[in-house]
């Protein structure tokens, strides 16, 4: 949940020029690239508490010291409310989640480096005014209520609209942090096949990533309270996208997809206009109630479509949207993961092989066991722990087939260690939480704070 989309301000005239936006985000695979994409818990190490968006310790402050490193600020009326350089940006989610949308790379040693260069010019800043930063999918410890709200208008849209269509949206805006990959596509029938392995085994991604088992300072009775909060939030422009999977899949289906979900807002001379539960359809008839009269540029095609957020995303390339927040190591693990299993033909073959025969009612059942359960939810007499393990082999293999190697002569496959380690135990990083909160922690999250911080 970023600014305004980057897109040209073409008027649209057809649906055509929808689908043809989509599609022109295809590429041969020389010029595939990663984009990761990475939000942080930011707080106060004197009491813990979320950041501001004003003051000596805050949000402002961050964005302000972080210019000395060359980002360079993007402001909204007179706040500064991101920061870019060359093909980064740091955002601000909702409750003041940190942000950095990482640029399109070539490799993950070259993804693992930007996230090390990131983190550190944070430690540097954080150690200065008395701040820290944690990976988690979920605060542990701090009620909706507490978090300060930052000053984006989108935002203040959203969170009208949100309470309307489910009862946890306002928790993911505020309290949810996750890590992401963008990835690129052939063509029409290779994002076809992508996004069909990317939702399959989505939920065995959540769970070895599953990482946010606390709320308010207990034990919320999940692994992954993250992903929960997705299937509460607005059953509209979430879910597992079950069209993907029918004959006829193809830009134009995931169009006309988007056209059905209800828009949030129009944004125009630097203000975003409430257009909430109104169409993209009458607005490309001039009949939008929020616009009368008006029609939509390509741009606004490019906003609605960043409203949607179903577990993988399609823009003009493929988002895989369901890990929790976590550690240094983590953050490099998913792209690794997700390119391991998608970038060599053969492991996106073996990848579709593993689940392509799962039905429409095993693959929503898994999108609502894994929350809770993790790596022990049962698919066909099986714990899932085992088809993560053989999901885990495809990566491997088709990290090993790219032959990115580093300046150290290693290949990419190490980055995927942490996960081989939670695949083979079978214990997600939640559950090793949760033993830490029943033993060493003494029931508290508060020793989170200091022991996974930055």
């Amino acid at each position: 949940m970023s600014g305004p989309a980057q897109a040209p301000e073409t008027p649209i005239t057809a649906k055509a020029q929808l689908v043809e936006y989509l599609a022109q985000g295809s590429k041969p695979k020389a010029d595939w690239r990663i984009g990761t994409e990475h939000e942080k818990f930011a707080y106060s190490t004197a009491d813990f508490r979320p950041l501001p968006y004003e003051g000596d310790a805050s949000i402002k402050r961050l964005l302000v010291e972080l210019q000395r490193f060359g980002w360079q600020p993007v402001t909204e009326g007179d706040k500064i409310i991101a920061l870019t350089m060359e093909n980064q940006s740091i955002t601000l989610e909702p409750g003041g989640q940190f942000e950095l949308s990482g640029a399109p790379l070539e490799t993950i040693h070259q993804t693992c480096i930007e996230v090390s260069t990131h983190l550190k010019q944070l430690r540097e800043i954080d150690s200065e005014i008395g701040v820290a930063m944690m990976g988690l999918g979920f605060n542990p410890k701090w009620r909706r209520q507490d978090i300060p709200v930052m000053p984006k208008g989108r935002y203040g849209i959203m969170s009208a609209y949100m309470p309307k269509k489910g009862n946890l949206g306002l928790d993911m805006m505020f309290r949810t942090c996750t890590v992401q990959v963008n990835l690129d596509f052939a063509d029409e029938a290779d994002m076809v096949k992508k996004f069909r392995v990317g939702l399959a085994l989505q939920p065995l991604a959540t769970a070895l990533f599953a990482n946010s088992p606390f709320t308010e300072g207990k034990p919320n009775g999940y692994l992954s309270y993250r992903s929960q909060i997705w299937t509460d939030t607005d059953p509209d422009r979430t879910g597992m996208l079950g069209f993907v999977f029918e004959d006829g899949m193809g830009f134009e289906r995931y169009v006309d997809h988007a056209l059905d979900v209800p828009m949030y807002f129009v944004y125009r001379d630097g203000k975003y206009i409430d257009a909430s539960g109104q169409s993209f359809r009458d607005f490309m008839a001039g009949k939008l109630p929020a616009l009368p009269g008006e029609k939509p540029t390509l741009r606004d095609w490019a906003d609605h479509i960043t409203t949607l957020f179903p577990e993988v995303r399609l823009k003009r390339y493929l988002e895989m949207r369901g890990a929790d927040g976590g550690p240094w190591s983590r953050l490099c693990a998913l792209p690794a993961l997700w390119v391991g299993l998608l970038y060599e033909q053969e492991a996106l073959d073996a990848a579709w092989d593993l689940c392509r025969d799962w039905t429409i009612a095993e693959r929503e059942q898994l999108r609502i066991d894994v929350p809770k359960f993790g790596l022990h939810t049962e698919l066909r007499g099986r714990r899932l722990q085992s088809y993560a393990i053989e999901m885990m082999k495809i990566a491997m293999a088709g990290l090993k087939a790219r032959k990115r190697i580093s300046p150290a002569g290693e290949d990419e496959t190490h980055f995927l260690e942490p996960l081989m380690r939670i695949a083979e135990s079978g214990e997600t990083p939640a559950e090793v939480l949760l033993k830490l909160y029943n033993g060493r922690w003494n029931r508290s999250v508060d020793p989170a704070f200091t022991e996974l911080a930055y």
